[in-house]
């Protein structure tokens, strides 16, 4: 299940017991139609099924389709840069590996810990999503024993319950194996794609669905490119899930070079299905009216207009799809993110312990499900503004992985050429301008006050753990250091010396 490697590639080698001499390693089970669903599946999500109507109240149907598809392109092409540093690095931690090529071990942190609150906090939403559809379906089971209200938000003994519930179970699957989690990933993927198939062509199908509810086709308060351009701005957040292919490298039973072409037929999937539950949603029942009545769950009062009954229990299938490949998806790349972290001693090197049976980094998933399981107490609204942060830290790992493949491709990568130079340079520029777009006061996708708040506090707390673990990173040169990350100590052309990220006292093997 698990190997041990040693200086040489072999294990036990000698010298067993120096820093980095040995690197546990997780085995390779994934096959290429779990790594498309887990790409898949984490890019969409709750939010296809559960926030239509607030995309079409920010931009119209048309604009928010619109928003969707040039965000999709866009991914696409930061997903050159990944598809070649996955090719060339197929190991866990992904973006935290590539900015440790690229600039070094502390950006390598930084980029790690945002990555990390981001994977965590999706994960938490996803169960706190499906709390909120039990509100919905089941209101007599969800809405019992009322505890208090956080944020103008009312919480429920029973949602709670519901979400802590989804935590566990999800956590002891994928504890219990990659290859359990790959296949049921897989299975929800096909089903919930077959209810979106089924939702759209049943609306368009109805006598009383017709796409001229879709109109007008844009929101009427604001320009046309201003609202296409607010979609655009939260496509990180809506695609997030694709990059979570890199962190489960290691575990590929495939060439790695497949990994780019996976990456971007789910990512074509992913809008697709969004495009095609917002024109489902909007085509159901004058938009307009939909959005003005300020639903609690308009696509689901959408399809109740038109089948009743037997629509909601439809959607609810397909968003319980969606909320559990995102559950499992972010569970896959939290616990694997942890555990390269680990396994370069930048967290607690228990990260790196493998389960003894199943072989999987089990204290990472552990750790991820206990900082979730405390997200339902506090309420969907407050976990909205910490949600909405992290975003940030997707974006912060989308542009390190653009420009560490410039960097490569400058320096003279054998895979080098005109073309992806200059498209690792606009995925770059791309990632930083959806930075801009979330921190920039007069954007109009700027973060809230609170988001920004829990922003600084991450941040701090960032900085003190780092201080806190940097004894113990000095204790590794920076050959060492590569041989923890990549499983070697030659540094691959293009990249910079890896002396210049090394500690002044370090030694170089």
């Amino acid at each position: 299940m698990t190997s041990n490697t040693g200086a040489g590639g072999a294990p036990g080698a000698p010298g067993a017991g120096q820093p980095g001499e040995h690197r546990v390693q997780l085995s390779k089970t994934l096959q290429p139609r779990w790594v498309w669903a887990i790409a898949l599946g984490s890019a969409v999500g709750w939010g296809a099924f559960v926030l239509p109507t607030d995309w079409i109240a920010t931009a119209g149907p048309l604009g928010a389709i619109l928003g969707f598809l040039i965000g999709g392109l866009l991914m696409i092409v930061i997903a050159v840069s990944y598809g070649f540093l996955i090719r060339s690095f197929p190991v866990s931690g992904g973006e935290f590996a590539y900015a440790h090529v690229g600039f070094g071990r502390r950006h390598a942190f930084l980029c790690g810990w945002f990555l990390t609150l981001g994977y965590t906090c999706i994960v938490a939403l996803n169960a706190s999503a499906l709390a909120l559809l039990s509100r919905y379906v089941i209101p007599q089971v969800a809405e019992r024993g009322l505890l208090y209200e956080i944020a103008g938000w009312q919480v429920y003994l029973g949602e709670v319950l519901i979400a802590s519930a989804a935590l566990v179970i999800f956590a002891l699957l994928n504890i219990r194996g990659a290859s359990i989690s790959g296949r049921l990933q897989y299975i929800f993927c096909l089903v919930m794609l077959a209810g979106v198939a089924a939702i759209l062509i049943g609306v368009l199908l109805h006598p009383d669905g017709q796409v001229g509810n879709a109109a007008p086709a844009f929101a009427l308060d604001v320009p046309p490119w201003t609202a296409v351009l607010a979609i655009v701005a939260i496509a990180p957040w809506a695609y997030v899930g694709f990059d979570n292919v890199p962190q489960a490298a290691e575990e590929f039973d495939f060439a790695p070079s497949k990994a780019f072409r996976l990456i971007v037929l789910a990512i074509l999937a992913a809008a697709l299905l969004y495009a095609a539950m917002i024109l489902a949603t909007a085509s159901a029942t004058p938009w307009t009216e939909l959005v003005a009545g300020e639903p609690i769950w308009g696509t689901g009062d959408a399809m109740s207009s038109l089948f009743g009954g037997v629509g909601i229990m439809l959607l609810a299938l397909s968003v319980s799809m969606g909320i559990c490949t995102g559950l499992n998806g972010f569970y896959v790349a939290s616990s694997r993110l942890l555990f390269a972290m680990g396994r370069a001693r930048m967290l607690p090197s228990a990260f790196s312990r493998l389960h003894p049976r199943f072989g999987t980094p089990y204290l990472g998933i552990g750790f991820a499900a206990a900082l979730c399981l405390v997200a339902p107490w506090f309420g969907r609204e407050a976990l909205l503004w910490v949600v909405d942060m992290s975003a940030v830290g997707v974006t912060i790992a989308y542009t390190y992985t653009c420009l560490v493949a410039f960097r490569l491709f400058r320096g003279g990568s054998v895979d080098a050429t005109r073309a992806k130079l200059v498209l690792s340079l606009l995925g770059a520029v791309i990632g930083a301008s959806f930075l801009g777009l979330l921190l920039l006061p007069m954007s109009p996708a700027a973060l809230g006050q609170e988001s920004l708040t829990a922003l600084a506090i991450w941040t701090v707390l960032g900085l003190l753990f780092y201080l806190s673990r940097r004894h113990e990173s000095n204790k590794l040169s920076g050959t060492e250091l590569d041989f923890l990350i990549l499983g070697t100590r030659q540094r691959p052309v293009g990249a910079p010396d890896s002396a210049r990220s090394q500690p002044a006292q370090a030694t170089v093997d």
